[in-house]
């Protein structure tokens, strides 16, 4: 191949890679419904149900950084058929679980396949399209992000209420198997890169144990006490592992990040943006599946439906900030978004009813969905070319961890009605929400900066 950005194969290629990052990001959300299914039919307690969310979100993000540089040092065509196959077989041994071991195992492997294919398949459209033609690439890859979320509440609906929440895992198989056939006669093949950096396989190990031990403190501490010793001691032990993880990332050769990016306002802004609304909106989907099966019974078909309403708002939201972002700048369009998911979630907290839940939770949907815009368009806003792989890597990170600790904490505040005992829990943990948006409105006008983004930027995400 001469060219490949002449070569007419390059939007059947992005359809493939928007596949296989579809299949990743789905997986995120469409286990939101079978939840309750799947803790009943294993015989699963509540903190291992939350694992079944974070196992995979926490390996996901905190592995990512090491997949993209695996992808620049192994070559992208390498990596990605690598991460879809490690990511299609996990899938078939999550839908065969019989127990917590294996299905907690099986997320852990999907999220390190997920972690190699991400970035890899990114960096490929980065490096397929130019000019125009990568912003609008880059438009339908956020699209799929937001599309893929809401979706997969839906589709997890489907199939847990036909064939069985086994489904869930099972329907990545046949399409894994199709675009990784596909992918294998159209990926161009590519040279790694000739510099002899090295992996930093520690930098990766400590960062996801870190955050692995804040996540294991946080969906204990419904059972233990916030304030307890078991819990406050597991947090203490999570910070001291960042503070490893920090020291070696000065130490050693090729660190896995260059933690000096996170000191500018604009990143350190918009990751702190992409944590909030990624642990809201996972919250929100958590509380919404739980009480609409086990409070108000309702079927697994009949809840991912219900969730439609959330689905379209959540995008509309996401098309109203990208519309309005290069005009006003990031900051009104952060304040309003979390503003709305504020009064959203706060809905819930203060009466009661699926209605109401439904319409308070598709509210708080739209305001997340423009908090994302906001988040990455002041990312990235100020990066210089070179680094826009390191940031968006970082903003896929923090919003992994951003799921994986927003269901963490929820599923802890609202333990009582998880196990379903009462409805008061609910009524917590929305109000828990709720308070975390306000209060992040507020840092949102501090923290995120004035002005408005490059034009370059504003409608790339």
């Amino acid at each position: 191949m001469s060219d490949p950005t002449l070569d007419p194969r390059r939007w059947r290629l992005l359809a493939l890679l928007g596949a296989a990052q579809f299949m990743l990001i789905l997986d995120v959300t469409v286990v939101a419904i079978a939840l309750p299914h799947i803790g009943a039919d294993l015989g699963l307690a509540r903190g291992t149900l939350t694992w079944v969310v974070s196992a995979y979100t926490l390996m996901f993000g905190g592995l990512m950084l090491l997949g993209g540089r695996a992808a620049d040092l192994f070559g992208t065509r390498r990596v990605v058929l690598t991460g879809l196959l490690v990511f299609t077989a996990a899938s078939l041994v999550t839908g065969l679980a019989g127990g917590a071991a294996m299905i907690i195992g099986g997320r852990i492997a999907q999220g390190i396949g997920a972690a190699i294919l991400s970035p890899a398949a990114l960096s490929v459209v980065t490096k397929t399209f130019h000019g125009d033609e990568r912003n609008k690439a880059l438009g339908i890859w956020s699209a799929l992000g937001g599309g893929g979320s809401a979706i997969g509440v839906l589709l997890g609906g489907v199939l847990t209420a036909g064939p069985g929440w086994q489904w869930v895992f099972y329907v990545n198989v046949p399409i894994g198997v199709v675009v990784f056939a596909l992918l294998s006669r159209t990926l161009p093949a590519d040279q790694p890169a000739p510099d002899r950096a090295r992996l930093d396989v520690l930098g990766a190990i400590l960062v996801t144990a870190a955050t692995g031990t804040a996540i294991y403190a946080l969906i204990n501490a419904g059972d233990r006490g916030w304030v307890s010793l078991a819990t406050l001691g597991t947090l203490a032990g999570a910070v001291v592992l960042y503070g490893v993880f920090a020291f070696s990332q000065q130490v050693v050769r090729s660190p896995l990040m260059d933690l000096r990016i996170l000191t500018r306002r604009p990143v350190a802004a918009g990751t702190f943006l992409i944590l909030v609304a990624t642990a809201l909106m996972i919250a929100v989907f958590f509380l919404g599946s739980f009480y609409l099966q086990h409070l108000q019974g309702y079927g697994a078909l009949r809840t991912g439906l219900l969730f439609l309403p959330v689905a379209v708002a959540t995008t509309i939201g996401a098309h109203t900030a990208g519309q309005n972002i290069g005009r006003v700048g990031a900051r009104p369009i952060a304040l309003a978004g979390l503003l709305i998911a504020a009064v959203g979630t706060g809905v819930p907290a203060l009466w009661a009813g699926s209605a109401v839940v439904v319409a308070g939770i598709s509210v708080a949907a739209a305001g997340i969905g423009a908090a994302f815009v906001a988040a990455s368009t002041t990312t990235l806003a100020q990066v210089e070319h070179h680094e826009a792989g390191l940031a968006s890597g970082l903003l896929s990170t923090f919003h992994e961890f951003g799921a994986a600790l927003g269901v963490a904490v929820v599923s802890s505040i609202a333990a009582a009605s998880i196990a379903g005992t009462s409805d008061e829990g609910f009524t917590r943990g929305f109000a828990f929400a709720a308070i975390t948006a306000a209060v992040s409105a507020v840092l949102a006008v501090l923290v995120v900066p004035a002005g408005k983004p490059a034009a370059a930027h504003a409608h790339a995400h």
